[in-house]
């Protein structure tokens, strides 16, 4: 008998007990929000965001994040996918194309004004947060700004007795002393270039490529001075085609110029540079030096933003408040997303000496620049650069006269896009 009221009242202690359990596991379920974040990246993002995310979840421990991520092709396409259906995650990384494309009339994200009691938007200045505005509504927040940069090895160029150059006739003179070794003056991959003959154009014509309606501004004649200009560089051996651009010539000191963007800059030259190389942030090739800037472009090199979906915007908002402006997280990511424009993030970079370095650089040629202008994202669209280089090549492969590929162009143009 005693033996059977002892195990009741055991039966009756571990149901008690499993009741107990029970509700803690309910009510901390109740009491813990999920919430959703996105981005791609490579291998060391995900290792370092992964990490990040964790650190929140200590600090918020009423808030569970699950992630999701990959490189950037797949994230763009389902990201597609994800924007059509309203599946978007909660907090996300989004390109600055991304705003036009999903939220013309700025309805597609949610309005991060409408949570600023918990982002904290005076780490931003009205001119950055602009970039993430759509008809008005802030829909997104730049992480770091970028722009097309030229990168000069100082040290090949001095020694040829060389100045860093300013102007494009001073990239004509670098080529007649530097070919005879094989050597370019100035290189770069295919949108870089196309980018850096627009500049090279709008310093001629005195006109923006786009209108502020997205319309295409340029005539064949403006295209025409873009491919011609091309051309003689490729025969002057200023930089070599842009199907023969090779990585491995930046370190061989073949190339002693590069176009590319602020954000690239730790990709093409790892620190310490292996050669040992000063390799520098230019000054924007221009026809005049007293205005280098002009034509060239800013943009986000990425954002953050929210979904006008989320059932828990509190909770998103105290995740991107973490994200943009948190030692926590910047301690990790550093500057591997480009220079950070959050002013409590570079407080504490500068304090940890990490604001320093040839991106660094870059980014502080481009910010103290005043007259790069907005960036209209669709100048970045492939069918624009493609259809550029293969008129370049219809010249250069005696196809066609200048005059005859720019005409072709601006027909693949005007049935793409919209021209003035």
């Amino acid at each position: 008998m005693k033996i059977r009221i002892l195990s009741v009242m055991l039966a009756a202690s571990v149901m008690a007990l499993t009741a107990c359990s029970g509700d803690t596991v309910i009510r901390d379920q109740k009491e813990q929000t999920t919430i959703t974040l996105s981005w791609w990246g490579n291998d060391a993002r995900n290792e370092y965001t992964l990490e990040a995310v964790q650190r929140f979840e200590k600090l918020h421990p009423e808030i569970k994040v699950v992630c999701s991520y990959s490189e950037w092709s797949g994230y763009e396409a389902r990201s597609k996918v994800r924007m059509i259906s309203g599946t978007e995650a909660d907090v996300m990384q989004v390109n600055v194309g991304w705003l036009r494309q999903y939220s013309p009339d700025g309805s597609g994200y949610y309005d991060i004004e409408n949570l600023s009691d918990t982002v904290d938007l005076s780490n931003f200045s009205a001119d950055y947060l602009d970039y993430g505005r759509r008809n008005g509504v802030l829909n997104a927040i730049p992480i770091a700004m970028n722009a097309e940069t030229v990168y000069i090895n100082k040290s090949v160029y001095d020694s040829y007795g060389l100045d860093v150059p300013q102007t494009w006739d001073d990239l004509f003179e670098a080529a007649k002393v530097m070919s005879k070794d094989g050597v370019y003056p100035i290189s770069g991959a295919s949108k870089a270039l196309w980018l850096y003959f627009i500049a090279y154009a709008e310093q001629m014509n005195s006109k923006h490529f786009f209108s502020d309606n997205d319309a295409i501004t340029f005539t064949a004649d403006d295209l025409q001075m873009m491919i011609e200009l091309y051309v003689r560089m490729v025969d002057e051996k200023v930089l070599p085609l842009v199907e023969d651009f090779q990585r491995y010539n930046i370190d061989n000191l073949k190339y002693a110029g590069l176009v590319a963007w602020v954000s690239d800059a730790m990709n093409y030259f790892e620190e310490p540079i292996a050669n040992g190389s000063e390799i520098i942030a230019a000054s924007y090739t221009s026809k005049d030096p007293g205005k280098a800037g002009e034509g060239w472009y800013a943009k986000p090199a990425t954002l953050y933003a929210v979904s006008k979906n989320t059932e828990h915007p509190k909770e998103a908002a105290e995740l991107l408040d973490f994200m943009l402006n948190s030692s926590e997280w910047a301690e990790l990511q550093g500057v591997e997303k480009g220079i950070p424009i959050s002013s409590s993030v570079r407080e504490y970079l500068e304090k940890e000496g990490l604001m320093s370095g040839i991106q660094f650089e870059a980014s502080q040629v481009m910010e103290e620049n005043d007259l790069i202008s907005p960036m209209n994202s669709i100048i970045e669209d492939g069918t624009l650069y493609d259809s550029f280089i293969d008129a370049c090549n219809l010249v250069i492969f005696d196809k066609a006269t200048a005059e005859d590929a720019a005409a072709q162009l601006y027909d693949i143009y005007a049935e793409n896009y919209d021209m003035e």
